[in-house]
């Protein structure tokens, strides 16, 4: 139903006359009529009756009469929402992201920005660059951070930052007493690797590759920090990415000469997919720039 008709006869159902009800909306008496007259097209049924007083609604006219103000109280309410919204008073951010992101990036961005905007919820899940891609590419999520290159062009893809990726050994293994190691010093080592055909897996296999470096994967894990407990308990290795790399404590960074791959962190949303305002000013925040 059209909204200013509505209007038009609600405000005549207040007033109980064209005139004064035309006088209230800013119109003609002409105009108003022609309104009403529109309505009652619409429901092939007459709505008002003439009364000495003026006008009065007809039984049909009560009926759409009710209606028309129920409407009008949605469609307001949903306008306060709309606003409420567009306030960053009220809204969700749906965000994916790899173990990294989630884990050394996200949790300080979040903190400050619902520092600045408590109402806003995020919904965060952690998964593999692909499977981010997907679900920002099928709307599931919003926003995701993803080790680049991502595979459809129907992404918008915001570089964020380079991340390097370092050894890390147990302070009593014998490569992490030495200042520098060679890569050759890797071969036959044993190594706990992020998960199969993760971005950041394939680009640590790549760069092993090319220096002819064969090592050993005891163990395939998704999760950080259990891998770092892995290489302080069992006393293998691991590559991770440097934001991950504890201060202190029984692990260390060890430095591989020519050994020093790096992925670049990006954020991405779908192409000609309008984010919510909340993520908007979310990624705006993280990325530093307007988007």
């Amino acid at each position: 139903m059209d909204l200013v008709l509505a209007r038009s006869l609600v405000a005549v159902a207040e007033h109980g006359a064209i005139t004064e009800a035309a006088h209230a909306l800013g119109l003609t008496q002409p105009a108003l009529s022609r309104r009403i007259q529109q309505l009652e097209a619409s429901f092939a049924a007459p709505l008002l009756e003439r009364s000495r007083k003026g006008v009065v609604l007809t039984e049909m006219g009560r009926l759409v009469e009710q209606e028309c103000r129920v409407l009008i109280e949605r469609y307001g309410r949903l306008q306060e929402q709309v606003a409420a919204h567009q306030r960053l008073e009220t809204g969700v951010v749906r965000l994916g992201g790899g173990a990294t992101a989630i884990e050394f990036v996200v949790p300080s961005a979040i903190a400050r920005f619902q520092a600045a905007h408590p109402a806003i919820q995020f919904r965060v899940k952690e998964a593999g660059s692909r499977e981010v891609e997907v679900d920002v590419l099928d709307e599931r999520l919003e926003l995701g951070i993803v080790t680049l290159p991502t595979l459809s062009r129907d992404l918008r893809v915001h570089p964020m930052r380079d991340d390097r990726i370092v050894l890390v050994a147990a302070k009593r293994h014998a490569l992490a007493r030495r200042r520098q190691v060679t890569a050759k010093s890797l071969m036959g080592q044993d190594y706990i690797g992020f998960e199969g055909g993760s971005a950041i897996r394939q680009i640590i296999d790549t760069t092993l590759r090319d220096l002819g470096i064969e090592m050993n994967v005891v163990m395939e894990l998704r999760s950080i920090p259990a891998m770092l407990r892995m290489v302080e308990t069992t006393g293998s290795l691991a590559f991770v990415s440097e934001l991950a790399v504890p201060r202190g404590g029984a692990i260390r960074a060890v430095p591989v000469r020519g050994f020093a791959p790096v992925r670049r962190l990006a954020l991405i949303e779908k192409r000609g997919r309008p984010l919510s305002p909340a993520a908007r000013q979310f990624a705006e925040d993280l990325l530093g720039v307007s988007i």
